[in-house]
């Protein structure tokens, strides 16, 4: 008699506090994630080579939960799914939703970014 193994990969764990998100945010992206009809997805948060500055941010939501080597948090009740790049350059950023009069859009707090470009849409570590 032959029995068959199975191997079970275990979901990851939601930690709190790695990257925050704000509350103003918070209600932006679950707002979209219902817009979309994705209310269980999360939002992934990268950096990438670009930009004037050496790095830019990427933000998308993240249907298919944590890939192969991704940290998963949690903040304000919305899932956050880094990869093991990123998450060097992002420790202990923030993801904030800004409303103004010319227009909104989510900014990232970074305290490991030596400097931004004007626009501030990339960074140098």
């Amino acid at each position: 008699m032959q029995t068959e193994t199975q191997t079970i990969t275990p979901a990851p764990t939601m930690m709190p506090g790695f990257i925050t998100v704000t509350e103003a945010a918070a209600t932006k992206i679950k707002e979209l994630l219902s817009e979309e009809g994705k209310a269980e997805s999360g939002l992934r948060v990268f950096v990438q080579g670009g930009g004037c500055s050496g790095f830019q941010y990427g933000l998308m939501i993240e249907e298919g939960g944590a890939g192969v080597g991704d940290q998963a948090y949690e903040s304000n009740g919305v899932k956050l799914f880094v990869d093991p790049v990123s998450v060097s350059y992002l420790k202990g950023a923030e993801v904030d939703f800004v409303d103004t009069i010319t227009g909104g859009g989510f900014t990232i707090k970074n305290p490991n970014a030596t400097s931004t470009c004007g626009c501030g849409q990339s960074f140098n570590a």
